[in-house]
């Protein structure tokens, strides 16, 4: 008789369980635009005019932010960078991003601050996006439509754009994600269904 012991099981534990479109021949995506070391599994990708691709900037809020907040607490991993705008609701208020600190109560926590209040009461785990280049109280949309969801994780290499393969149809396990999507990014993927 003899035992069969399981070595700890080191698997990735991967977004998608269906891949069924892609865009044939991968894209090159900014990486001037991020401040991470990792792009990871799942990321919504949006197209600029030139044909590059660009990592779709989002933040998920760590505390509730009162409709009169200039600063709103988010938890690391975002790519946001002082000088991007910055919305909460769709043709809503859209500001640029003035500050990025360490939260002092919480260092798992980032302090965001904008120049003026994005008007709007929001909950912890509510999302915030990164937004166009024209600021304003109406104008809260998305500096690139989102199109596509990385197809795996790659390591951000500064200086050199990532190429990378993306899905416009497929399924993902939601509980999976390591970069918050939000409600706004995951409806204008029509491809993609959330499960």
């Amino acid at each position: 008789m003899f035992t069969i012991k399981q070595k700890k099981n080191e698997r990735v534990v991967r977004c998608f369980t269906h891949k069924l479109a892609d865009i044939a021949g991968g894209v090159n995506i900014a990486t001037s635009d991020l401040t991470q070391d990792t792009l990871p599994e799942a990321v919504a990708v949006g197209k600029d005019n030139n044909g590059l691709f660009h990592v779709i900037k989002t933040a998920e809020l760590a505390a509730n932010a009162a409709n009169d907040a200039t600063t709103y607490v988010v938890k690391k991993g975002h790519n946001f960078k002082v000088g991007d705008k910055m919305f909460a609701v769709s043709g809503g208020k859209n500001y640029a991003i003035t500050s990025i600190a360490t939260n002092e109560s919480n260092a798992a926590y980032d302090d965001i601050t904008v120049g003026t209040t994005l008007g709007v009461a929001l909950t912890a785990g509510a999302i915030l996006y990164q937004g166009k280049a024209t600021t304003g109280a109406t104008a809260g949309a998305f500096l690139y439509a989102p199109i596509a969801l990385t197809g795996e994780g790659y390591d951000v290499k500064k200086g050199e754009n990532i190429f990378a393969n993306v899905w416009l149809i497929g399924v993902v396990k939601e509980a999976a994600l390591q970069h918050p999507l939000g409600d706004l990014v995951k409806n204008a993927l029509t491809g993609i269904k959330f499960v």
